[in-house]
């Protein structure tokens, strides 16, 4: 069996999950995992259940909490009375908790013996393992005596893992979630410290110095004092431009080119430089959910099958591809590809790409062919024999696509995009994406915002999910909003968002907009397609079906129904059947209906 505290208090026997009844039931079951297998009193237990005032019956339910573990738990597990309480052996039974304890205190010891990348990769193991905040599930009484000191361990991990990093020279992969994490943890020094290191060796030492200076503030007005020796050290060494490199920086792995093939001497223009190319962004260090998702991606790449990525904007395609692409990197030894195709003003072209794939891949810069498909031939050829992986994120169509894919051979594609149309791409496999669900989206706030905020008003946080229609990308919006405004609680971002004429206003924030990604869709539309948007989804009823559809378009049936599946494959409407007739019904989500009713507010204004 395997038994979860790190997230939902939980037992799993095989693929099954064991009921639970309550967290009353909860409470016990995992204080008496805490134990280690020591007795537990039936004191401390009561006082864990009801706190300091349990009802008279206390004994008694709590001999029964007891009894339907012992049923439901079996045989493998020993739950028996000792003495004064109870105590449990698991026997070869897991605990997500003691696993991560020992793979933290593992990376620990790497770390200080100097072997950072072995550090690294046992510590994000162990944080892994987090599915949210610690005992959730509990009563407050145990979760206020066990849950701080298991989310102190979470931190040193996650700073062990951040010095492991560092020391690596991959400073320029942390700023994002050490600023993360030094919001939510203003009084840290040791992750400030961090940040300000990770800001100096990327070039921002006005940054870094700007930092010192709002924890040294917050320091004196939270507790009265000045920074500790440590930080005001590093202070110094950043403000004379004396910080020292790396200690063991990851030089970029190469090996030694394929040998020269009977056919005769590499293309003209190919390179020798031997160099593996890594060009993949980093993926989201809070990635959280689409199991069934990345597991059928990894799989078909495993097949050696394409993958197409597609779903409605914000939900994550970018994400989804570049953590799977994480996971799979050993199988592509000889390098990995990348590419945005997508730019402010539309869609790239193939050609620039292809002159950037290679470059990366050794061809001499100076001598890349002029014509497009020239540069198809030496890229394909190029990628002859070798196993690497290209991700081509926000595809706008098959055409744009069609001349990036490697060819034959072992190398494989990962392609993300809104439309439809690209699953006529041969040999793929697809993958949809919707929103996610509802308590993945709970857990994906609380890795952005952290535990204590979210814990304060679990109702509004629902409902924050909700109003965001549980996207991801809205989700993040508004966790970086509560995060960029600590003086803000859940309720009061709850409250915002719920105000329909101002909630895509709330979720925007720096690049990060629920907006631009609709306005992209839109703009992608013919002319007379946005416009039948517009008036379906600001007008039309929540779920409509084609009649519907016909009445507010004054079409006819069958226009009105080219139309909704033309904006399902658009992604800006959702698509299923229903009743007996299997007749189809659609449906536009909440931020497409606030987007449409903006657009067609702005109409009317001009007109």
């Amino acid at each position: 069996m395997h038994f979860t505290l790190l997230g939902s208090v939980s037992a799993e026997t095989g693929a099954r999950v064991v009921a639970l009844d309550g967290n009353k039931q909860r409470t016990v079951f995992a204080a008496l995992l805490l134990a280690h297998g020591k007795v537990v009193t039936d004191e401390r237990l009561i006082r864990f259940v009801w706190g300091w005032d349990p009802p008279a019956s206390s004994v008694n339910q709590l001999y029964t909490y007891v009894s339907r573990l012992r049923t439901r738990l079996g045989d493998g597990v020993r739950l028996e009375r000792g003495g004064p309480g109870y105590r449990l052996d698991i026997g070869d039974s897991t605990v997500d908790w003691e696993a991560f304890r020992e793979l933290a205190d593992a990376g620990g010891a790497e770390l200080r013996a100097g072997r950072y990348a072995e550090a690294e990769r046992g510590l994000a193991a162990a944080l892994a393992l987090w599915r949210g905040p610690a005992l959730t599930g509990v009563t407050e009484q145990l979760a206020g005596a066990e849950a701080p000191r298991m989310e102190e361990a979470r931190l040193c991990a996650e700073e062990h893992r951040t010095e492991a990093a560092l020391a690596l020279g991959r400073h320029t992969e942390t700023v994002a979630g050490l600023t993360r994490q030094v919001a939510l943890h203003p009084l840290r020094e040791g992750m400030r410290g961090q940040l300000m290191t990770a800001l100096y060796r990327c070039g921002r030492q006005a940054e870094a110095l700007a930092l010192y200076e709002a924890g040294r503030r917050a320091l004196a007005d939270e507790l009265g004092i000045d920074p500790g020796p440590a930080l005001r050290g590093l202070y110094e060494e950043i403000l004379r431009g004396a910080l020292p490199a790396p200690p063991a920086p990851e030089r970029v792995r190469s090996v030694l080119a394929d040998p020269v093939r009977e056919a005769g001497p590499p293309p003209e223009g190919a390179g020798a430089t031997g160099l593996v190319p890594s060009l993949l962004p980093a993926a989201p260090g809070d990635f959280t959910g689409r199991a069934a998702e990345v597991e059928a991606v990894l799989a078909a790449l495993s097949e050696r099958r394409d993958v197409v990525v597609t779903g409605a904007p914000g939900t994550g395609k970018s994400a989804l591809a570049l953590y799977a692409a994480e996971r799979c990197r050993d199988a592509f030894p000889d390098g990995s590809l990348y590419a945005d195709l997508r730019t402010g003003s539309g869609a790239r072209r193939p050609g620039e790409v292809l002159g950037w794939f290679l470059r990366a891949l050794g061809a001499d810069p100076d001598r890349l062919p002029g014509t497009l498909d020239e540069r198809v031939q030496l890229y394909r050829t190029l990628l002859t024999g070798r196993r690497a992986l290209v991700v081509l994120d926000n595809v706008t169509d098959d055409a744009q696509v069609r001349p990036l894919l490697p060819g034959g051979g072992p190398s494989r594609t990962v392609v993300t995009g809104v439309r439809a149309p690209l699953a006529s791409l041969e040999g793929t496999r697809v993958v949809q994406l919707g929103a996610l669900g509802p308590a993945d989206a709970v857990r994906l706030l609380t890795a952005i915002v952290g535990p204590a905020r979210i814990a304060e008003d679990p109702e509004a946080v629902v409902r924050i999910a909700e109003f965001c229609d549980r996207l991801p990308l809205a989700l993040r919006i508004a966790a970086a909003r509560l995060v960029a405004r600590p003086q803000w609680s859940t309720t009061r971002l709850a409250g915002r968002l719920a105000h329909g004429h101002r909630r895509l206003a709330e979720l925007r924030l720096g690049s990060l907009d629920v907006a631009a990604g609709l306005r992209h869709a839109v703009d992608g539309l013919p002319v007379r397609l946005a416009e039948a948007f517009v008036e379906l989804a600001s007008a039309g009823p929540p779920q409509l079906g084609v009649p519907d559809a016909a009445v507010l378009l004054g079409t006819g049936w069958e226009e009105a129904e080219e139309v909704l599946e033309e904006l399902t494959d658009a992604r800006l409407a959702e698509g299923w059947s229903a009743g007996a007739d299997r007749r189809p019904c659609y449906r536009f989500p909440s931020l497409v209906r606030l987007f449409a009713q903006e657009l067609r507010g702005a109409s009317l204004a001009v007109a």
